[in-house]
């Protein structure tokens, strides 16, 4: 708890991969003490497949959100000092925003309006320009299916999807496929959602709250990333 950062020596090749954004970065749902978060699987496919070391980094916060501060300050806020200002950064992945559309009109949120997906691409803008500043790529990901989230676990959290919130949720990811403002796109949404029930995750990948992926379903994510996308020069 009292290390913050830890720092070492690596050859002129080495480059940094962050990735930053909530609880699914973080790793919730994951076998604890396994090192089964996708970031970590993804630092496994990088060493497997040799060349110049690679470093990822989890910048992930549980609850974090993009616009307003709770479980630690919010995205704009933190991501120069999380992302932007690690030794040797050269690409950082967003995966960041659910928790914005989710968490207004119950108890974690009470007063708080809903969130547009127009506030959300606001947040996204501001990002991006921040690190086109610093000459480093950044990545969008889509955010991933997330009806019933909580419904099982804690009734008191089933106001976190409704149909109007799916609709802010499809709309981002729609943005974040589409615009082309991002440097590249991972499409976690396409991956994990149930076929038959595009708004649920598949239960192939279902840690059990209906948000959070499981082991498995963090491993696949890692899986589907093309390591070239993270690894290319701005």
């Amino acid at each position: 708890m009292f290390v913050s950062q830890i720092l070492v020596d690596a050859p002129a090749t080495a480059r940094a991969i962050v990735t930053f954004g909530d609880s699914i970065t973080d790793g919730d749902g994951s076998t604890v003490d396994a090192n089964h978060r996708w970031p970590d699987f993804l630092a496994a496919r990088f060493v497997e497949a040799g060349g110049a070391p690679v470093g990822v980094l989890n910048a992930g916060i549980s609850g974090a959100k993009l616009l307003k501060d709770r479980m630690g300050v919010n995205a704009l806020a933190r991501f120069d000092r999380d992302a932007l200002s690690i030794p040797g950064v050269g690409s950082v992945v967003v995966m960041i925003g659910i928790n914005d559309i989710g968490w207004p009109g119950g108890v974690l949120s009470p007063s708080d309006p809903p969130v547009s997906a127009e506030d959300l691409i606001m947040g996204y803008r501001q990002l991006i320009a921040q690190a086109h500043v610093h000459n480093i790529r950044v990545i969008g990901v889509t955010l991933t299916p997330f009806e019933d989230t909580f419904k099982v676990v804690n009734p008191a959290l089933d106001y976190f999807y409704n149909p109007e919130k799916e609709k802010t949720r499809e709309a981002v990811n729609q943005w974040i496929r589409e615009s082309k403002e991002f440097d590249g796109v991972i499409d976690f949404d396409a991956l994990t959602r149930d076929p038959q029930r595009p708004s649920h995750i598949q239960a192939a990948f279902d840690s059990g709250d209906h948000l959070h992926p499981s082991d498995n379903g963090y491993k696949a994510m890692a899986d589907s990333i093309d390591l070239r996308l993270l690894t290319e020069q701005h």
